[in-house]
């Protein structure tokens, strides 16, 4: 089997999309599956995992060369909204767009039930559910005392640490996280990832006004980290792992949190419907029941123990390894074709 495994605008996507797209090629390398990373319609398997429009052309070439297309489905319309400048605007052409481009695949692998349930209003093809997962070896050594110690004091922080990763936008629940840090001022609340004031000239340009408003506003036990280029600190220094996503395909980071340990504390939201409130998580829908439900582990040691503990056992399914043969039992169902 030789696979095209494209992925549009690779050298410019960050976060757990472009991570994503590694851990499925990690996949590939273990199952012992040939691949290009260029979209070659000729391939026994066209796998776009983002419909830009050469990933549009690509899926065209690959039709009439009778070559299966399967695509990724990483974005929606409602999931881009709140995200970057001007994508509340952006967000209504993106969804037709995204309903022509989807429908192109003669298969569509989604993310979470959530996600399926979203894309069946957008397109025909048939979809199977693989979750994006997350490899355990990317976090190796989160819990080395010495490590903590290293990214408690570069941030001057004094655990408990609640915490958040990922880019600091509106829809990951910024507004949310800053208010329930307000109600908490004897707390750290620390956000490690891209897109705040102390970020680069990129960064400036995709951040909204109300975004950088937001974060210049927050209190002090609110911080926000930028850049940090051994994500392993960041799940070192973390205690509480705080998610107020207001929409999310699966999310990576809780996955990545949850297997280290960290109890966390969600939205309500039907993305995490497979996670079971008061015993792997703690989940509200507001910055008062959040500052609730953080207090509730921040002030029973044994409870956050407990929780936590639930929570690593829960990620079980959502390993790489358990991840990747479904992938791969997909690409050998669609080719005719064994690994």
């Amino acid at each position: 089997m030789y696979v095209s495994h494209y992925f549009e605008w690779e050298s410019a996507v960050t976060g757990g999309h472009y991570q994503t797209v590694q851990n499925q090629r990690r996949v590939l390398d273990d199952h012992g599956v040939a691949y290009t990373t260029d979209p070659e319609p000729s391939a026994d398997l066209l796998h776009l995992n983002n419909m830009g429009p050469r990933s549009v052309v690509a899926a065209l070439r690959a039709r009439r060369h009778g070559t299966p297309v399967l695509v990724h489905t990483h974005q929606t319309a409602e999931d881009f909204e709140e995200s970057f400048v001007f994508s509340n605007l952006l967000a209504k052409p993106l969804r037709p767009y995204l309903a022509f481009a989807y429908g192109l695949a003669d298969h569509l692998v989604c993310p979470s039930d959530h996600t399926s349930a979203v894309i069946a209003d957008y397109a025909d093809p048939p979809r199977t559910v693989v979750s994006n997962g997350f490899d355990p070896d990317r976090l190796a050594g989160h819990d080395d005392p010495a490590l903590r110690r290293e990214y408690l004091d570069r941030y001057d922080l004094e655990p408990p640490v609640v915490f958040n990763f990922g880019h600091v936008i509106e829809r990951k629940g910024l507004s949310a996280f800053v208010e329930t840090a307000r109600r908490m001022p004897d707390t750290e609340f620390v956000w490690f990832g891209y897109l705040n004031p102390t970020g680069g000239r990129f960064d400036a340009v995709l951040q909204s006004a109300d975004v950088r408003q937001t974060v210049r506003d927050a209190p002090a036990n609110c911080t926000f980290t930028g850049y940090v280029e051994d994500p392993r600190g960041a799940f070192a220094a973390g205690d509480v792992f705080f998610f107020p996503t207001k929409n999310e395909n699966e999310g990576m980071a809780l996955l990545e949190a949850m297997s280290c340990g960290h109890p966390p504390v969600v939205r309500d939201i039907p993305t995490f419907e497979w996670l079971t409130d008061d015993e792997d998580c703690l989940k509200a829908t507001s910055p008062a029941g959040f500052a609730d439900a953080l207090a509730t582990l921040l002030d029973d040691h044994e409870r956050r123990a407990t929780v936590g503990e639930r929570a690593a056992a829960a990620t079980e399914p959502y390993r790489l390894d358990a991840v990747g043969d479904r992938l791969v039992t997909l690409y050998e169902e669609l080719t005719g074709l064994s690994a």
